[in-house]
């Protein structure tokens, strides 16, 4: 069922199945009669769960949200809400119900104790008397059949990746017209984005100046939206004498070679947080750079089982920008590295957050100090 075809009746009718299945045949959730009333004026429901022998039960105000909660409606809307909530009957304990939350939103209502439960599998409930503990994690990107609101951009897509790339590597302030131009992205776009962005918590603004940005959550919520590996997207191979001769291989490349590729994900990751040794050698290739020659002039052997050299298609130019050089070999960014790792499949999450973690404490090596600085460099 798609977002607007979900009513308020039928988001709270799943919900509330879904919630028994956790609970278990034990628990009885029954729903309050004034709570109709509150759901026809303003969509917040009240339930009681019991469980089966207990003289005691636990009250629920379940507020229902079929088009979804931002981060940004969590703060303006679901604090104050817990607040007179808390005021007015510290045992009702405040659910959100909704049809997907994002990975940020689930971590500012954990952060401010607010139980959600959403329709993909993410669930964290916490119930004071009775004690119920429930934490389960779902989908991690949002259905596609799920509605998205007119007239706003996404994170998803080769553009969208192109403007958080920047937002991460450039310390702000700055504005929107100096972001479309460094970034070579409409005006109207890049506006449509950073209104996303803001509704998000992952930028803040100043009137019309980007004032902070949170590039750790932007890039883990950019890799909700996107999957490294593709179908389509990368060519496997195989290193006849393994990743160090291969590694080997590619430093020898002449210098048309070494400017059209970039190395990514795990070995990437590894110059600044080796969590473990070995894994697949990631590259990016460039379009201009013919692809059968390259393979040719490396000595690798294609197979579609196996591989332990992926080519990887970029989608977009941004991926080659703020490249550093690693032993002779051009690398990604952090900031680019970091994405695929956590859109990567397998441990490569966990060396993203291992990347980020790195980034924190040293951001002032990888990052651009102002726009304009950005604007003098040479573009690719």
């Amino acid at each position: 069922m798609m977002a607007e075809e979900l009513t308020q009746d039928a988001l709270f009718e799943q919900g509330m199945a879904r919630l028994a299945e956790l609970l278990g045949p034990s628990w009885q959730i029954d729903r309050r009669p004034d709570g109709k009333e509150m759901h026809r004026s303003g969509g917040d429901i009240i339930v009681a769960l019991r469980a089966e022998g207990e003289g005691s039960y636990g009250q629920l105000l379940i507020d229902v949200k079929p088009a979804g909660v931002s981060p940004r409606m969590v703060e303006e809307s679901l604090l104050a809400k817990l607040d007179l909530l808390r005021q007015l009957n510290q045992y009702t304990t405040l659910l959100v119900l909704t049809p997907w939350l994002s990975r940020q939103a689930q971590r500012l209502l954990r952060k401010h104790d607010i139980s959600y439960l959403d329709l993909m599998g993410n669930v964290s409930l916490r119930i004071p008397r009775p004690a119920i503990v429930i934490y389960t994690e779902g989908a991690t990107r949002a259905p596609q059949t799920l509605a998205t609101e007119p007239n706003r951009s996404t994170l998803a897509g080769p553009k969208a990746g192109r403007l958080v790339r920047l937002l991460t590597d450039v310390r702000p302030p700055y504005r929107a017209g100096e972001l479309a131009q460094a970034s070579r992205l409409s005006p109207g776009y890049v506006s449509r984005l950073l209104d996303t962005l803001e509704d998000q918590l992952l930028i803040r603004r100043d009137g019309r100046v980007i004032t902070f940005v949170d590039w750790p959550n932007l890039l883990r919520t950019r890799a909700e939206r996107e999957v490294l590996l593709r179908k389509g997207s990368y060519v496997g191979l195989l290193a006849p004498n393994g990743i160090p001769s291969a590694v080997s291989r590619i430093r020898n490349l002449p210098p048309s070679g070494l400017s059209n590729i970039a190395v990514t994900g795990t070995h990437a990751a590894h110059t600044v947080a080796p969590l473990s040794a070995g894994g697949q050698l990631m590259v990016y290739v460039s379009p201009l750079l013919d692809e059968d020659d390259l393979v040719d002039e490396l000595g690798f052997i294609p197979v579609d089982e196996n591989a332990d050299v992926l080519l990887l298609r970029a989608r977009d130019r941004s991926v080659f920008e703020r490249t550093e050089t690693v032993e002779g070999i051009p690398h990604v960014a952090l900031s680019q590295a970091a994405l695929d790792c956590l859109a990567g499949p397998g441990r490569m999450p966990a060396e993203g957050e291992a990347v980020i973690e790195y980034m924190k404490g040293h951001q002032s090596l990888w990052q651009v100090s102002g726009i304009q600085d950005l604007l003098t460099m040479p573009q690719l």
